[in-house]
């Protein structure tokens, strides 16, 4: 296969990518995981309301649910807000799309490079039929299409550290040919491993595949090589520093202990069963991509290009690592699997590689491709199958009394925002673009107290009808009732 034809394939694939990712582009963020979404946004939207103040970004939850501290002023201490600088940023650069397609662009042109990056390592460590076919798989994974363009920082992180790989890599090489540094690949990988430490400290597990080509490259005279520990400094030290500076302010730090193994789940049933059966096995890979994923673990195997092929393992180990650390968070929640996704494409992209070059001595060619076929038929359509409902909006019911909140009530007021069954979830509160709590957390006077302007019901039931004897009804339909609290 020609160059040509190999960068014609690519771009096709980049082409489809983008496309599918545009699938409910415009809808509100009330799909899966909504409230994870929203809490990303609403930072954000929040730099625009307030100013770009990386270093004191807010979101509208002044609850005490996320840190156990009552929040009066909504700080939101995670990932430090690369993400939200170039949502709000793009934003307020062009205007032409809503706050939350730019979010949704952000992950997508993500997606997009991730593919590129993907492409690039594998081509260069296996065969560029392995390369196009990992390529293939994260591009249209339905796991990875609809992760792949919703708001959260995850895309972007698995972006940038399979950048920090890729150009570290070319640094190496270069280092190596030249005798000498080649500062533009040095930088370019340190910014992006630096940059993906911020946005996900867990990028640290997928790191491994740089420490393998330090040894792989350098052998143990990586010592002498004085780069290597500036490198190290300086692609750790923005994050120590957020992570010493978030301290000052731990009403806005979210309880994260429980993420390691809450529950002492490592290890046990569920463990294996939720994350290696259910996510990866049905979720992702739609049952039938596992065939192809174990002939990606024979073509690791072979002995013949050992060297290489570990470079590859080590994103497998890294991503087991990834999954066995942060045990409960990974069982907890399904958008935690985006950052082994990466790896699950490539493991894919050399089984397929290996089904279409079967030894001719022991199979027939056809059964080979007969074989990767079938698989990703059916892969592809049962993970479709089990994602399809990720892209609906749960209850258009938040959504119509989020825009009813936003014209009957002023810009500054504080509100709760109550959605029966789902107290503490954040989506309905963001709806209606106030700052405000998601459920009683203490009696409504209190509330009153600490600064509660408004009371809001989304599904209102008719207890909730019973607030008018002593609070100002403002509205009230089928889909949502608001009550004044300061008036009667």
């Amino acid at each position: 296969m020609t160059k040509k034809i190999q960068l014609f394939i690519l771009i096709i694939i980049l082409l489809g990518a983008f496309t599918i990712r545009l699938y409910r582009f415009t809808n509100p963020i009330a799909d899966w995981h909504a409230w994870r979404q929203t809490d990303t946004s609403s930072v954000s939207r929040n730099f625009i309301k307030y100013g770009f103040n990386v270093l004191y970004p807010r979101f509208d939850d002044i609850s005490n649910i996320p840190s156990g501290k009552d929040n009066p002023q909504g700080y939101r201490f995670v990932e430090f807000p690369i993400y939200n600088v170039l949502q709000a940023g793009f934003y307020k650069i062009f205007d032409k799309f809503t706050l939350v397609e730019w979010g949704r662009l952000v992950s997508i042109i993500s997606s997009l490079i991730s593919i590129i990056f993907i492409y690039l390592l594998v081509k260069k460590y296996a065969d560029h039929t392995a390369a196009l076919f990992a390529a293939f798989f994260y591009a249209f994974l339905p796991f990875n299409i609809y992760y792949g363009r919703s708001i959260l920082p995850d895309p972007t992180m698995a972006m940038a550290i399979l950048g920090g790989i890729y150009f570290f890599d070319k640094w190496l090489d270069k280092s190596i040919a030249k005798k000498t540094m080649n500062w533009l690949w040095y930088l370019t990988s340190l910014v992006l491993t630096a940059s993906a430490l911020l946005l996900k400290p867990y990028a640290i597990f997928f790191t491994l595949p740089i420490i393998y080509l330090v040894f792989y490259k350098l052998g143990f005279n990586f010592y002498k090589k004085w780069q290597l520990y500036v490198y190290i400094i300086f692609a750790l030290t923005p994050l120590i520093l957020w992570r010493v500076w978030m301290t000052q302010y731990p009403e806005g730090i979210p309880a994260s202990d429980w993420l390691f193994n809450a529950g002492n789940i490592r290890f046990k049933g569920a463990f294996f069963f939720w994350l290696f059966a259910d996510r990866i096995g049905r979720l992702i890979l739609g049952y039938w991509g596992l065939i192809i994923f174990g002939f990606g673990i024979i073509s690791l195997a072979r002995k013949k290009f050992v060297q290489k092929n570990l470079f590859l393992v080590s994103f497998l180990v890294s991503s087991f690592l990834y999954l066995v650390v942060i045990a409960r968070g990974n069982v907890q929640h399904d958008y935690y699997q985006i950052l082994i996704i990466p790896s699950l494409s490539i493991i894919l992209g050399l089984g397929s590689s290996l089904l279409l070059n079967l030894p001719k001595e022991y199979f027939h060619k056809k059964l080979g491709v007969i074989t990767l076929v079938t698989c990703m038929i059916f892969s592809f359509s049962f993970g479709w199958y089990h994602v399809r409902d990720y892209f609906n909006i749960n209850n258009s019911s938040i959504i119509v009394a989020g825009k009813a909140v936003d014209e009957l009530i002023p810009k500054n007021a504080k509100i709760i925002a109550i959605l029966h069954g789902s107290e503490g979830d954040t989506t309905f509160l963001y709806q209606t673009n106030r700052q405000g709590w998601t459920s009683f957390q203490n009696p409504l006077p209190e509330l009153i107290i600490k600064g509660a302007d408004y009371l809001v019901f989304a599904n209102p039931t008719k207890e909730d009808q019973n607030y008018a004897k002593e609070y100002k009804l403002v509205a009230s339909t089928q889909d949502y009732i608001i009550f004044d609290l300061h008036k009667k």
